[in-house]
């Protein structure tokens, strides 16, 4: 708890990292790979009338692009510069951009039939906390679009670094000084058993494996190319070795109202 509290909020994240933030081409890219998954699962007939919340929105590209397929979209981050930046360049009756904490979500319960929660939970001070919110916040039956990086991933994604996030912290900041990358090392990542501790409460459905088998179907193909040696050796890691898998996609289904048919 005295770690998480001294991390506090990482506020700021698009002026640190606005390159991606504000990359029309490569956040679009990332909308198309949800949307996907998501009309997969769900059906495009049946997303039209739901209604869908972004934790961790930032400046709002994958919001507008997937509120192409839901009723409406509504994107939170505790980022205020992002939130601004969006809520003055995406503009539609379909979308709305709010400050807000993804540790306290001002939602009230079973609001929402689909979250999404893509690269966030190493970014809150308690990600334990967040994934309660997005469970009380999701209508029972809800699904939430789940994407996580592994600790144990040869490259820490963020700063390209290699076994950042799998050393012990005091470590890493003194890696990522020495490299000059920055003081802190701030995300906090989970090793694959964390994150399925982290998502206990919701019943889970794997799309790690389906991505990487037929990345075509998922417009996946610009992180892993078909029939090139990254997608055997990614097949191979996801069949034989799961728990050293990069990062996961996850589809987390809030179980039925007990009692309901």
């Amino acid at each position: 708890m005295v770690e998480n509290m001294m991390r506090g909020y990482q506020r700021g994240f698009s002026s640190l990292h606005g390159d991606s933030m504000y990359d029309e081409t490569a956040r679009i890219r990332k909308a198309r790979t949800m949307q996907k998954v998501l009309l997969d699962n769900l059906g495009e007939e049946n997303t039209a009338r739901m209604s869908l919340l972004d934790v961790g929105a930032s400046t709002g590209i994958i919001d507008e692009f997937l509120s192409r397929s839901f009723a409406q979209v509504i994107g939170i981050d505790i980022d205020s510069k992002a939130i601004a930046h969006a809520q003055n360049t995406r503009i539609s009756e379909k979308l709305n951009f709010q400050t807000g904490d993804a540790m306290s979500l001002d939602f009230p319960d079973n609001s929402f039939d689909v979250v999404v929660c893509s690269q966030v939970y190493e970014h809150v001070p308690d990600a334990r906390i967040m994934m309660d919110e997005i469970f009380r916040v999701l209508k029972p039956e809800g699904v939430c679009y789940f994407a996580a990086g592994n600790r144990l991933a040869i490259e820490e994604h963020h700063h390209h670094l290699p076994f950042l996030s799998a050393i012990p912290r005091p470590l890493g900041h003194l890696y990522l000084r020495f490299a000059g990358k920055g003081t802190y090392y701030y995300e906090k990542h989970l090793s694959y058993w964390g994150l399925k501790r982290l998502v206990s409460r919701f019943e889970v459905e794997d799309y790690t494996g389906k991505m990487i088998n037929d990345p075509d179907k998922f417009d996946a193909a610009y992180m892993l190319e078909p029939g090139s040696k990254k997608q055997r050796l990614a097949q191979t890691v996801v069949n034989r070795l799961y728990w050293l898998c990069p990062g996961y996609i996850w589809l987390l289904r809030k179980p039925p109202l007990q009692g309901s048919s």
